[in-house]
């Protein structure tokens, strides 16, 4: 065998021995060992700084995005507020996480909380536990229904397989469902066509310890093509506001694999996988435990230019244990089905069929439980959509509905409107009207403290879903070659919100409703041919109030915590001698927040993070990050008496592609 490939597995087997998941290694030395001539006949895709040096204002708004209509569309005309995080925008950030990769979205609030927790929401309602944007990773959902939503701790992929970050702020929900109330995180990686050869990274520093990763990409026929990872860091812990260390020091591995096969012009095959695990430090009781791992397939056929079939299936399995408090062992089997076709001339229609079972099991303990603790729950959906092109090439209307029924409240309708005016080739003006629901979760309902009678706190067995009614209105424009911008505003109403009646015992319930309002404003800049500047805003006003016999414990002050008003702005260089530097400054404003009856605050702060790399040869890539380069540590979210607070932190990174 190889040296490269003896090299390889044994990157791949640290990684799995060190996290104790070793069935992604298992198919990794199965895939070598049914390609034995892989690396003799290796396709050697360096990645020239010219490709680096990103696109165009032009080409970025003619980037094809998804997750607005299920269908590819220029990003200019898409009516929705969205931003597209590139491969470019990542890699130049010297990002190290899905979270912070996040921060390069204007529309999104994203809050650091310790070593590794982060609030991320949109248009508001933020917390660890936000429950209104729904995450997506090729296709398959990430949230919990735990308390739907995330636990982004553990959404990890290989970065540099990432092929763009779609982010909708605003409802998604006619076309994805419930939960996709506020946005939707569309993660789309490359296929494994388009990742071939070999790429290593390594590095460290002061806050991130030590990380590396390696993926190979090869082919396995005339038309099939594959790759394999292993990756694996060790971040530092977070301290204290008294200065005394917060224990919450981490690492995690995690490895996968992708196979595409294109058996004709038409048709396209993937199955892809990933597992990982890891060990998060606590301040008491051991460990935090996490594990886990999915296998998604999925069938693409293409009829014609404007017509299409897709089905996928996947199985996603999660693992967390947190000593003395409880562990959860969460099943998820999901079917999606997707056709696309035309209906005459003015028409495009997109409908689909969904079907997910989800089985909990939770460890109870005398602290906290969730009654009953094993619990099989289903989902089946419907939607159809129709694009309606009323003038060609200039107004379209898009009508459509998604239908669901799940266990926790039965029937849900998502209805929307969306109007799209293409007022000239360089302006594009949007409306929308949409509905969407957070349906119940397990801790709305099932969720009990402590783990015995009598109980403080007890979830609402006639708790319903969450419900909004968004209006939106958006405009982007691009006055001039070197420049684009765009402006979105909302109104959004809800209704049925989550409160915490008093008791005995504290009830969960449906009792505050409320309004929120806003704009999101985004800019590029090609000031020269090596220069480039993005800046984005955003400002938020969110008015909760009680509904009539509503008692809420916090007053209707406790539904989130979020900034009234945030700010960044980036820039790019392109220096001579194959040298990079890029800059990112961010103004967050102070967050006021409430829960169990206590005030706190978050202070606004400023902070800054720039990246320089240089490639002294096309294969070889050294960079220098620094994070956070303003303070020597703030606090981004949570309580004064109980959160953490993020230091400065600077690393090394060495990147090879081969």
């Amino acid at each position: 065998m190889k040296p490269r490939v003896l090299k390889l597995l044994s990157v791949g087997n640290e990684v799995c021995r060190q996290t104790q998941w070793r069935w992604p290694l298992a198919i990794v030395v199965i895939l070598w060992a049914a390609t034995p001539s892989a690396l003799a006949h290796e396709t050697n895709r360096i990645i020239p700084l010219e490709v680096l040096k990103g696109k165009s204002i032009e080409e970025l708004l003619a980037l094809q995005v998804t997750s607005v209509s299920r269908k590819p569309e220029k990003l200019s005309e898409a009516a929705s507020a969205i931003t597209v995080i590139t491969q470019e925008d990542i890699h130049r950030s010297g990002a190290t996480s899905l979270p912070q990769a996040l921060r390069l979205a204007p529309n999104l609030q994203v809050a650091q909380v310790d070593a590794h927790q982060w609030a991320i929401s949109a248009r508001g309602f933020n917390s660890t536990t936000a429950n209104k944007l729904l995450v997506l990773i090729d296709g398959r959902s990430v949230y919990t229904p735990l308390f739907s939503g995330v636990f982004w701790d553990v959404q990890d992929t290989f970065l540099e397989d990432v092929d763009r970050i779609e982010v909708i702020s605003g409802p998604g929900a006619t076309l994805w469902g419930a939960n996709a109330v506020n946005g939707v995180i569309n993660i789309l990686t490359k296929s494994a066509r388009d990742t071939q050869g070999l790429l290593l990274y390594g590095g460290g520093g002061t806050e991130e310890r030590a990380f590396g990763g390696v993926r190979y990409g090869g082919q396995l026929g005339t038309n099939a093509y594959y790759r394999i990872y292993a990756k694996y860091f060790n971040r530092d812990e977070t301290p204290l506001p008294h200065g005394a260390d917060g224990q919450d020091d981490w690492q995690m591995g995690q490895s996968g694999f992708r196979v595409d096969w294109y058996p004709g012009e038409v048709n396209q095959l993937t199955f892809q996988g990933d597992g990982y695990g890891g060990a998060i430090n606590q301040l008491a009781n051991g460990d935090i435990r996490v594990a886990g791992g999915n296998l998604l397939g999925r069938w693409s056929h293409t009829i014609s230019d404007e017509s299409d079939l897709k089905v996928q299936l996947y199985y996603d399995r999660t693992h967390r244990g947190i000593p003395n408090t409880f562990a959860e062992d969460l099943d998820t089997y999901d079917f999606d089905l997707q056709h696309r076709f035309p209906l005459g001339e003015r028409q495009d229609i997109v409908w689909g069929l969904g079907y997910r079972l989800s089985e909990d099991r939770v460890d109870n303990t005398a602290n906290l439980a969730f009654l009953p603790a094993r619990l099989s729950f289903q989902i089946f959906s419907a939607f159809v959509q129709d694009e309606i092109m009323l003038v060609r090439d200039r107004l379209r209307l898009t009508l459509g509905s998604k239908f669901e029924h799940n266990d926790f409240s039965g029937f849900e309708f998502q209805p929307s409107g969306r109007l799209s005016w293409t007022v000239t080739s360089r302006q594009t003006l949007w409306a929308a009207i949409s509905r969407a629901v957070r349906t119940p979760s397990r801790i709305d309902q099932d969720f009990f403290v402590p783990g015995n009678p009598p109980f403080g706190l007890a979830g609402g067995p006639k708790f319903v879903s969450e419900e909004l009614l968004a209006y939106e209105l958006g405009y982007r424009v691009q006055p001039l070659k070197q420049l684009s911008a765009s402006v979105a505003a909302f109104y959004n109403d809800y209704d049925n919100l989550r409160s915490l009646e008093p008791g005995p015992p504290v009830t969960i319930a449906n009792g505050l409703t409320g309004e929120a309002y806003g704009a999101e404003l985004a800019a590029n800049y090609q000031l020269t041919s090596w220069w480039r500047w993005q800046a984005g805003y955003t400002y938020l006003q969110k008015y909760i109030r009680l509904k009539p016999g509503s008692m809420d414990f916090n007053q209707a002050r406790g539904e989130g915590s979020d900034p009234e008003q945030q700010f960044s702005v980036r820039s790019s260089m392109d220096l001579p001698g194959n040298v990079t530097l890029d800059g990112t400054l961010r103004y967050v404003d102070i967050l006021h927040n409430i829960a169990n009856g206590v005030r706190g605050a978050v202070p606004s702060y400023v902070e800054l993070d720039v990246r320089l790399s240089w490639t002294p040869v096309k294969n070889l890539e050294l960079s220098v990050v620094g994070q956070n380069l303003l303070d020597r540590q703030h606090p981004e979210f949570g309580f004064p008496t109980s959160r953490h607070e993020i230091e400065r932190g600077v690393f090394g990174k060495v990147t090879w592609r081969y």
